[in-house]
Formats: structure tokens, sequence, C-alpha cells
């Protein structure tokens, strides 16, 4: 039986155990969407995470959804990510970053005048977004991505996991849940196409596979990834049947022999999104996330129902958890008001234990 803190093969991913950062957005980015050197510091603090899931990040400028959010779009962001993996790989660890298209959500005061927000059919979510000039502000009406518009964002998502190599990264995660572009092309009610990209289940899902194929055309299908929440409902997002939809893309996916499906806990009872992990995707690991204590992820890697879990909350306050975990220490608090503000406080002081 393995346990948490043993070495896992992810594809071309050597993990030293199997204890995961999660992509958390933290919003220190430049407004340039560049990486600072706080998140330098703040990753490089986590390397003792058999593997770090870097905060999503846009693969175009009408992908991104907040402020300060980093991205992977220009040569300055390259550089910029660069000195934050430079920084993970020679502190021992490794470092995969989400590629994240936003969608519909987000506003024209957060990307600025003139930079879109698209989705696969012009249905606005409800509620607001925080936006550092103006407050909080309803999210814009997408534009419908017109067929070819489609194309050609699927093939930007292939030029950003080349981008993220080029920036150091060990490979790349699609996002694929709440509410942003991917999970608004596989869910029925917010994707009302009638072209190759709508209608069935097996057009719905057709973005996402094809996302996946392009990055792994960019780097190597050993080198990709994929975030999936089945059930999920954040950003106004409902699916007439999300489990049936997440079991046709699991099995339309398990071909392209991914490096893992990093999928999270449903939020409905009636969904059991490990076991549907588990039974219908092939080919690639399995990490769990949402909700673990240390005891309870030790329990379901030895028990095989994922091959590693992931940590978000815990490794807010907790830069050396793995450590943490592994010797039984206790856990620090964060501070929750500090979680999106700017600068240091609450991000890269938490102290690690001596």
């Amino acid at each position: 039986m393995a346990t948490l803190f043993d070495p896992l093969v992810l594809g071309e991913l050597k993990l030293k155990n199997r204890i995961v950062m999660a992509p958390m957005t933290r919003n220190r980015a430049d407004a340039s969407g560049l990486a600072t050197p706080e998140m330098v510091d703040y990753y490089a603090q986590r390397a003792g995470a058999g593997l770090i899931v870097a905060e999503g990040s846009w693969p175009s400028a009408e992908g991104q959804a907040y402020n300060r959010q980093p991205g992977i779009a220009t040569p300055e962001q390259v550089r910029a990510w660069r000195r934050v993996t430079d920084a993970v790989h020679e502190a021992g660890g490794q470092i995969v970053l989400q590629i994240m298209h936003a969608g519909r959500i987000g506003s024209r005061r957060i990307k600025g005048e003139g930079v879109r927000t698209v989705a696969p059919s012009a249905i606005g979510a409800r509620g607001e977004i925080h936006t550092d000039a103006a407050g909080m502000q309803p999210f814009d009406v997408p534009e419908a991505l017109t067929s070819e518009e489609v194309r050609q964002t699927i093939a930007e998502h292939g030029l950003a996991a080349q981008r993220a190599r080029e920036a150091g990264f060990d490979g790349v995660e699609l996002h694929g849940t709440s509410g942003y572009l991917p999970m608004s092309f596989l869910c029925s009610d917010t994707n009302q196409r009638s072209d190759e990209y709508g209608g069935s289940v097996e057009n719905r899902v057709r973005f996402i596979v094809e996302c996946l194929q392009a990055m792994a055309a960019a780097i190597g299908a050993g080198r990709v990834g994929l975030r999936l929440n089945p059930g999920n409902r954040y950003n106004d997002t409902s699916d007439a049947d999300p489990e049936a939809s997440h079991l046709a893309l699991m099995q339309a996916i398990s071909p392209l022999q991914l490096a893992y499906l990093h999928v999270m806990r449903a939020p409905v009872a009636e969904i059991d999104a490990f076991k549907l992990a588990r039974s219908h995707f092939c080919g690639g690991g399995i990490i769990l996330n949402d909700g673990f204590s240390g005891s309870d992820a030790d329990l379901a890697v030895s028990a095989g129902v994922g091959d590693a879990v992931s940590f978000a909350r815990h490794y807010i306050a907790n830069p050396d958890l793995a450590r943490r975990l592994q010797l039984g220490l206790p856990l620090a608090r964060f501070d929750r008001t500090t979680l999106y503000t700017a600068g240091s406080k609450g991000y890269n002081d938490y102290p690690p234990l001596a």
C-alpha cells in the first residue's frame, strides 16, 4: 500500500511525495499580470510539496478574470514566471501552471476597455466581481465565440502551454471547473451552440478535449493535467446531468494519456466524484482535492481512492505543510482577511516551524 509520503510518477512528472499544493487565486501579481518578488518567495517556501500547481493564469487578455491575476500571454510574463520556477527548482520542488481562461466571468473594468468577454453563448452569469477600479460590479454579458474563434482559443491554450515550459514550469493543468470557459462549454445550461461545439454531450466535451490535445501537442501529454469538479455550480453554472457530462468527458480524454486528473469532491451528495474518476478515467494518475486532513489524505491514498491529495487552505498558513504532516506537527491557521489583498501580509510571511 502506498502512503502519502511515498514518491509518485505522473506521466513525465516525478513527485518526491504525494502531497500536492492546489492552485489558489491570491491576487499578488502586478497590474500587468507579472509575477512579483512576493510570489517568488511564496512558491519557493512551499517547495516541500511533491508538486505545486500554481494559480490560474490567463492565456490571453480575454481570459483574465481578476485584478492582480497573473498571465502567461506575453514574453514579459514568461520572464517574470521564470524567477518563480527557478526558485522552486532550486529549493527541490516541482511546479506546474494552471491555465485558466475565465470566459464570461470578468469585467471590462478589470481587463480594460476594448478587451472582450467571451463565452460559448451570449448568456451572462448572475453575480458580481470585485474590481480595484470600481468595487463590486456585475459580470459582463459575454459575446458568443464564432466557430473559428473557438478554434483560435483552443490554439491559444497550446501556445500558453508552450510559454509555460519556456517559463520553466514542469507542466500545465487546464482549469476545467468553477464556471470558467471550459466548464461553460461542457455544461448544457451555458452552452446553447448549434455547431460542433454544442448540443450533444459529445459536442460539449469537444472544447476541453481539443484544448488538452493542443497543450499535449505543444509540450507532451505526460506534462498536462486537467482539473474537474462534477456538480460544481460556482459562478452561476449548471448542467442538466453533470454526472453524465463529466463521465463522457473522462472517457473522451482517457486515450490522451495525460499526466493526471485533478478531481475535487462533488458539492452534491448524489455524485461521488472520486469514484467516477477512478471508474472512468484511465491512462493517468488521480489527484484528490477538497477538505482533507493529513490522516484522511493518507487513508485515501493507501486505499487507492486516489494517487495523491492536494491541499489548498492548509498551504496558506503552512509553507512547510509536507513536513508538518509527516511529523504530525500542529497546523497554523490562516488570516481570512488577507487572502486576496496586495503585498506580503498574509501571503509569504507565515513562518515554518523551527
